[in-house]
């Protein structure tokens, strides 16, 4: 049914029609019953598919990925449609439109999706607004927070931390993005000098607040081992509590669309199957390095039920999908719910 539907809705823009898609989401809040037909439809109830991770319970280790409930406003009915967690943002301090349009991009023949929007965003006041309503029992929301593009990176420690202030006591977990391809110098941030300043000082914040909250970093995939291995020693030593691998990347190789109609569509991180085996790499290295003591939340590429498994297996403890909804639909989520109650053993982890 849904591959109908993907048909028609793929007639048209991208942009407009994720936005359309989270105006009707925003409205069946006002719809009798239908939130509570969507969690009958679409969740699915299992202890098996509860785990601990990061001092936080989570009812399954499915979550939406950054990216697409920019302004936290459509967290609960995510919620509804079987994602054990939703991970709004990115947030900035303020405001702003992102890049100029036309921004996002789909790759049909490689399952794939080019994105250069910018952190477009409607700034953490707003956000704060939405989050602060009441939020489905057991939903852990996420926090993914960067530097508005007017900020030069060494100013960014100070951006991040008033943005880290404003959210710190509606979210479950912050994730600090210093990896979107998008922003112009952002991915410098993963530099080991300028990350040992910024997390330093965003620890430090968190040092004197009555709430321990959780701090992530989302890497880009297109890092090699011995940065990773450089970022992994800046984790060690200032205590961020995980990471989550991978965000998008510049890389256009192996693709089965044109050349011709790649330049045409210009940059941007690509997400989707051609992300695939570099995350599932990234991930199996961390957890190598870390000796499996490191939370990692796997991203990028979960396009099939298969690859969310192989993704826990080579020891991710949660697993976020973006592009792979847009391709297979709601149901997936209760696909990969199904498979992982029905199949894998996930065991409790810390």
């Amino acid at each position: 049914m849904y591959k109908f539907f993907r048909l028609i809705l793929f007639m048209f823009n991208p942009e407009r029609i994720h936005n359309i898609t989270v105006s009707l989401l925003k409205i069946t809040k006002y719809i009798p019953f239908f939130n509570m037909l969507m969690r009958w439809n679409y969740t699915v109830k299992s202890p098996q598919l509860e785990r601990k991770v990061l001092g936080l319970k989570f009812k399954n280790p499915v979550g939406m990925a950054a990216g697409f409930d920019k302004n936290a406003e459509i967290y609960n009915e995510l919620s509804d449609l079987g994602f054990g967690f939703v991970e709004v943002g990115t947030i900035t301090r303020k405001a702003q439109k992102g890049n100029a349009k036309p921004r996002l991009f789909r790759l049909f023949k490689d399952k794939a999706i080019i994105n250069r929007m910018g952190l477009n965003n409607n700034g953490v006041d707003r956000a704060l607004e939405n989050i602060r309503k009441k939020r489905r029992q057991g939903l852990i929301i996420g926090g993914n927070i960067g530097k508005n593009t007017d900020i030069d990176n060494e100013n960014a420690p100070v951006e991040y931390e008033k943005t880290l202030l404003r959210l710190y006591n509606y979210v479950d977990y912050f994730v600090i993005n210093i990896s979107c391809p998008n922003v112009e110098n952002l991915q410098n941030l993963q530099n080991a000098e300028y990350l040992k300043k910024l997390l330093g000082q965003l620890t430090e914040f968190r040092r004197f607040r009555d709430i321990y909250k959780p701090m992530l970093i989302k890497i880009s995939p297109d890092l090699s081992f011995e940065q990773i291995d450089e970022i992994l020693d800046v984790i060690r030593t200032i205590g961020i509590d995980g990471i989550v691998a991978t965000n998008t990347t510049t890389s256009r190789n192996n693709l089965k669309t044109s050349a011709k109609e790649i330049k045409k569509i210009g940059n941007g991180g690509l997400s989707g199957e051609p992300l695939t085996a570099r995350s599932l790499e990234i991930i199996r290295y961390i957890n190598q390095k870390t000796d499996g003591d490191l939370p990692i939340i796997g991203s990028g590429g979960i396009m099939t039920e298969n690859d969310a498994i192989n993704m826990l297996n080579a020891g991710a403890r949660l697993v976020q999908i973006y592009t792979g909804f847009i391709y297979n639909g709601p149901k997936f989520v209760k696909r990969i719910n199904k498979r992982l109650s029905e199949e894998y053993q996930i065991t409790d982890a810390e």
